[in-house]
């Protein structure tokens, strides 16, 4: 195996699988985005063909053809932390598996989540206009900081409260790991605590107390005996779940425990609203003290619109539901449909042997060359 050499300003025109390697030897970690930040802001004001704004770590760059339609790709420059296993691949810098870059399988922190995605978009912004071409629809580009971090921090958060005038548009695609498919809205997700409380007293002496930690046993046979629900949303199975997460309880070895605490996640299918999410949690543990902690709606696929029907035929995969929590539920709230459309196996993303195929990024560039008439 061999390692790409140290980082150099941007090459956008460069294949793109070599791109996504260039991109993950800059080590942008949560709240290291900054050189990164500032090697992507150099190259997309050196193209020359849009107007590019940067707030903090995060840039919006956007063609100005006033055309009929402007669709938004978007994706977040920082990863998670490395690995901390010695010999993991999946760090930084990246890693050819063949030895020969842009040949066969890249390893670094971000291949999947998300520096592939990231190289997809700067590689269209490079290539946009070559050959006195243009554009079929307007196109802006966002890329991202704080994304794997709480939502308190998100640089697309930002984005939406500083500049969300420049976020407007009629489609979005987040070019988030998806294995080259299209992958529609994405589940809600919310956060409960569940307590339970008694009385302390010495173990010894148990029956002087009441022991908080088997009064959540009903709340814990409640969750274990839930059936997730299945719900078709616009044509796309969103399955749901529901788990507790976490507890918490006691105080001593000797001690009857007074209270405890059993955290609950639920992801629900983008037909409810966070309220109407907690009410169904509600229902369910009737009888218990149930607090919500945190939520994010999710958002509705959006496939029945023009803009993103073309864009599944460009791709031409029939398209699935999105599981997790992504940030095109931002762009729902905004009133804009997304989906998730980017190259790698999302199911590799924080993984120390992160990996993805070189030919999968250049699937994923092909495709929306296509769709935008390049």
């Amino acid at each position: 195996m061999t390692q790409n050499p140290a980082f150099a300003p941007l090459d956008l025109r460069q294949d793109v699988a070599v791109l996504t390697a260039a991109l993950i030897d800059i080590n942008s970690v949560s709240g290291n985005e900054t050189e990164l930040a500032d090697a992507v802001e150099d190259a997309l004001r050196a193209i020359g063909e849009y107007s590019v704004v940067r707030d903090g770590d995060a840039i919006i760059a956007r063609t100005e053809l006033g055309l009929p339609e402007r669709v938004i790709l978007a994706g977040h420059l920082d990863t998670v932390p490395l690995p901390t296993v010695e010999g993991s691949l999946g760090t930084v810098p990246a890693t050819w598996e063949s030895g020969r870059a842009g040949e066969g399988v890249l390893y670094g922190r971000g291949t999947t989540d998300m520096k592939g995605g990231v190289a997809v978009q700067l590689a269209l912004a490079a290539t946009l206009f070559d050959a006195g071409r243009q554009p079929d629809r307007d196109v802006t580009f966002v890329f991202y900081d704080h994304e794997e971090v709480e939502a308190v921090k998100s640089g697309l958060g930002r984005l939406v409260r500083n500049h969300g005038n420049l976020l407007q548009g009629d489609f979005a695609i987040l070019l988030e790991p998806t294995h080259g498919t299209v992958e529609g809205g994405c589940n809600g997700t919310s956060r409960f605590e569940a307590t339970t409380t008694g009385e302390a007293a010495h173990s010894a002496r148990a029956w002087m107390g009441s022991n908080a930690i088997h009064a959540a046993a009903p709340i814990l046979a409640r969750l274990a005996a839930y059936e997730p629900q299945t719900i078709t949303v616009d044509g796309l199975d969103y399955r749901e779940s529901l788990n507790a997460v976490k507890i918490k309880g006691g105080t001593a070895g000797n001690v009857i425990p007074d209270r405890c605490v059993v955290e609950i996640n639920y992801r629900f299918a983008p037909d409810k609203t966070p309220d109407q999410a907690e009410a169904h949690v509600r229902e369910l543990l009737e009888g218990f003290d149930v607090v919500r902690t945190d939520a994010a709606a999710g958002a509705r696929p959006g496939l029945n619109h023009p803009a993103a029907a073309s864009f599944v035929a460009a791709v031409g995969a029939e398209p699935k539901p999105k599981y997790g929590w992504t940030d095109v539920a931002r762009f729902s709230e905004l009133g804009i449909p997304a989906v998730n459309f980017g190259p790698g196996d999302p199911l590799l993303a924080h993984k120390d042997n992160e990996h993805v195929d070189a030919d999968a990024v250049r699937e994923c560039l092909r495709a929306l060359r296509t769709w935008l008439g390049q």
